[in-house]
């Protein structure tokens, strides 16, 4: 590759995988670590005391309002035109041939799983590191959530264990890319097509995220996007389906508006339903805001991953944090969430609980993530309700034999002890926000065992 064919995104991809592929001189990061020696916890001044992160969700009035102001006054305001037209950029950005918008990302999973007929009796492998939707939207088709572990190094499902997993029951993989950092596609679609399953993309974190050029979402057979208020790609509340496969869309059109066929217009209440549907349906003033968001996201998405890559080549230096890790093909990420690991033993044994207590006090908010899914309430619930015990046999219904065969070691180190998470607003400021996280980070694990005293 010449220097000239070499990309900005080629070069963000490779250092983002890399963690050290920027350089960075050590006086910058030195100077950083200057800012007073206590920790603000310790009665210090914190680092972030006059400063404040991007907002999150961004409006520009100037820009956003026109066509959203035109959409209220024009009265039309469920399903039309505009949402027409968001359906059809958001595909064609990325690269799908078609694109259904629905009323939120939990319910764009639920259409895409029902159209694909995976329900009563099927088996779905999920992976336990995702938000709670990824597993209720099986649920809540009838279908049994079947969970594999993960590489704790990506965050991600990992695909060396899925096969163990498969049974004569299973139907789907759901791939979630967590935290908007991509699965490892190639091994998922091998399996899948090895197996004749179905592959449903949970991107609902990853918008604009790539593996091997492609967007996310659009290399398996579907792929499902939320746009709750904290996404890269926030409308409020909002999800789509995208899939290149016109009669599967056309299903869940019709799914998703009564079950009235695909092209009868909505409010049409003659045609009569040809499927068992429900009504999801996006709003013209959603898609709206959605048009207006859309056009900043390509370069915040360059943004984030270019703060993240940075950041990365910083804490790498700090003993007892590891940042996220890329697959090979990852050829850019969303980072809707930015994660590191955190190692109590680098750290003089302070618990991730006095760690995080001390980052926001910092100014620096973060938090530990996910907790466990896969031996909660909401699993036994689902088990012991009529529709389950007419489906399953008792055994599967066994709920401390189903939390047995499920645990998944790897997530409940993650989930219990290591991961630490920064939101995706935090990476959209200048150069120097990265210099005083990693700033903070340093000077609470020169002063661990301090803090440690205090508060354990």
């Amino acid at each position: 590759m010449t220097a000239k064919n070499y990309s900005r995104r080629d070069f963000i991809a490779k250092s983002s995988l890399l963690g050290a592929g920027i350089a960075v001189a050590p006086h910058v990061f030195s100077s950083t670590l200057a800012i007073g020696s206590k920790p603000a916890i310790l009665g210090g001044r914190g680092i972030w005391a006059d400063k404040q992160w991007p907002k999150w969700p961004r409006w520009v009035p100037e820009t956003d309002e026109k066509k959203l102001l035109e959409v209220v006054r024009s009265g039309i305001w469920s399903r039309a035109s505009v949402t027409a037209e968001f359906e059809s950029e958001w595909a064609r950005t990325l690269g799908a041939k078609r694109c259904l918008s629905v009323v939120n990302g939990t319910n764009a999973l639920i259409t895409a799983l029902s159209q694909f007929h995976i329900g009563a009796g099927d088996e779905v492998i999920v992976p336990p590191y995702t938000f709670i939707a990824s597993v209720t939207s099986v649920l809540l088709n009838g279908a049994m959530p079947v969970f594999v572990d993960i590489d704790p190094e990506t965050f991600q499902i990992d695909p060396t264990k899925i096969e163990a997993k498969i049974t004569s029951r299973t139907k789907a993989i759901m791939p979630v890319h967590i935290l908007g950092l991509p699965v490892d596609m190639d091994r998922i679609m091998a399996i899948a097509k090895k197996y004749n399953l179905f592959v449903i993309e949970d991107a609902c974190q990853a918008h604009l995220a790539e593996y091997n050029h492609k967007k996310v979402g659009t290399i398996g057979h579907a792929g499902c996007f939320s746009f709750q208020n904290s996404k890269n790609l926030p409308i409020g509340e909002g999800g789509a389906v995208v899939s290149n496969d016109d009669q599967f869309i056309d299903r869940c059109f019709s799914y998703h508006n009564l079950g009235i066929p695909y092209g009868t217009a909505v409010g049409t209440v003659s045609s009569g339903s040809v499927i068992m549907g429900t009504k999801v349906r996006f709003t013209e003033y959603q898609a709206a805001i959605g048009l207006a968001m859309l056009k900043r996201l390509d370069a915040e998405t360059t943004t984030r991953n270019e703060n993240a890559a940075y950041l990365s080549s910083l804490l790498q230096q700090i003993p007892g944090i590891v940042p996220y890790k890329l697959y090979d093909k990852v050829t850019r990420a969303a980072f809707h969430l930015y994660p590191f690991r955190f190692m109590k033993e680098a750290f003089g044994g302070l618990t991730r609980t006095s760690f995080i207590k001390a980052m926001r006090a910092e100014g620096v908010p973060c938090s530990s993530g996910y907790t466990l899914l896969t031996d909660k309430p909401y699993l036994n619930d689902a088990f012991q309700s009529a529709a389950f015990k007419a489906i399953y046999p008792p055994e599967m219904l066994d709920f401390d034999a189903y939390v047995a065969a499920n645990r998944c070691p790897k997530n409940e180190q993650l989930c219990n002890e290591e991961a630490v998470w920064l939101t995706q607003n935090m990476l959209l400021g200048p150069r120097t926000d990265m210099d005083e996280i990693a700033g903070a980070i340093s000077r609470i694990h020169k002063n661990a065992a301090s803090i440690a005293k205090l508060h354990g």
